[in-house]
């Protein structure tokens, strides 16, 4: 009796509730939130200096914030461009395999065929010296010397096709939720996608890195570089990469550099400068900029902007005021000389005679 005294009492109370909600809800006092809300609430109210000291430290806060705006990003908004990609093909020599991974400072490269549209997978910097090392093994083993590894003995004109080390990438769509591809990533335990249009062309490139750089921040190692892309000059203007951004490039000039509402079309300098030429621009030609700044192009291809001047706008010349000769008004006389006057007194005496 008691248990199923419980569970009406139970049952009663829930209906009670319910109940209350929904009156409360009509009456728009009372509205339901999700975990999601309450905390993006509790972070802004955490950023905002007026109140109390917040529970989250700074970097808790950023990183939370950060992880919430994740499911608004879409991989076309952290993959590398297509121009940017450092991408191999796959008949090339070992050794220049070699030289390309120590320049392009990257641990995994993408192959192709023939062009860049046509890929066949990566190659990981491990496999390839693991595979240099065996090599050089087992002709060592062959000839039977203590030496374990010579590298006289590596063929490096082996192509990387018949290495047999090249392994599957990820092919996504630029519409892909950057979440879902980071849980796509951890149970493949492949770091590496490409990105492909809808004409199943390449259109760009994201790692594993650039979609956790959007939760942590920026991550750095020994072989980054540190070198600004953009660069003060004495006379006062900006030698610039056109691979940076918007960001980056307002920061060192300064406000008076403001893109106003092309930010929101592009993210990079060479984007900017596209959308105001409204094509690629070419080399030595000056376009003008925001505010009282003009772009000089030092270098470009048919693709894309690679490096730009920035400078400050000269002054426009003074506009000269042009004096203008006062207007007589309609059947005004004109000024009269003193010939004129005695040659018109002369008149009237000659008509008065006649009369």
């Amino acid at each position: 009796m008691s248990d199923s005294g419980d569970r009406s009492n139970g049952n009663e109370n829930g209906d009670r509730s319910s109940w209350r909600e929904r009156v409360l809800s009509k009456l728009g006092l009372s509205r339901k939130k999700s975990i999601r809300t309450d905390l993006a609430e509790v972070l802004a109210e955490a950023i905002d200096p007026t109140q109390t000291a917040s529970e989250f430290t700074p970097a808790e806060q950023t990183m939370l914030q950060n992880v919430l705006g994740l499911r608004e990003r879409r991989v076309s908004d952290v993959m590398i461009a297509r121009s940017e990609m450092v991408a191999v093909k796959q008949d090339i020599p070992i050794g220049q395999l070699l030289q390309t991974f120590a320049n392009a400072g990257h641990s995994r490269l993408v192959v192709y065929g023939e062009t860049l549209d046509e890929p066949t997978g990566m190659v990981h910097i491990r496999d390839l010296v693991s595979y240099l090392t065996a090599q050089a093994a087992a002709v060592q083993k062959r000839k039977r010397t203590r030496r374990k590894f010579d590298p006289k003995s590596i063929d490096l004109t082996q192509p990387l096709s018949d290495t047999k080390i090249t392994r599957r990438i990820l092919y996504v769509p630029p519409s892909m939720p950057a979440a879902d591809l980071l849980v796509k990533m951890q149970a493949t335990r492949i770091h590496l996608a490409l990105v492909i249009d809808e004409y199943g062309g390449t259109d760009g490139l994201v790692s594993l890195e650039d979609i956790v750089e959007e939760i942590v921040g920026d991550i750095e190692d020994e072989h980054d570089d540190h070198e600004s892309r953009i660069v003060a000059l004495g006379d006062g203007s900006f030698l610039a990469d056109a691979r940076a951004s918007l960001t980056e490039t307002t920061e060192t000039i300064g406000a008076g550099f403001d893109v106003g509402a092309s930010g929101d079309e592009v993210d990079t300098l060479g984007g900017l400068l596209v959308t105001l030429a409204a094509r690629v621009p070419i080399r030595n030609e000056i376009l003008r900029g925001p505010g009282e700044f003009d772009f000089e192009i030092i270098d470009a291809d048919p693709r894309r902007v690679k490096r730009v001047r920035i400078f400050r706008r000269p002054p426009d010349p003074p506009k000269r005021e042009r004096k203008r000769k006062p207007k007589t008004a309609a059947g005004a006389s004109a000024p009269q000389t003193p010939d004129s006057e005695s040659a018109t007194s002369g008149d009237m005496d000659n008509r008065n005679q006649r009369a």
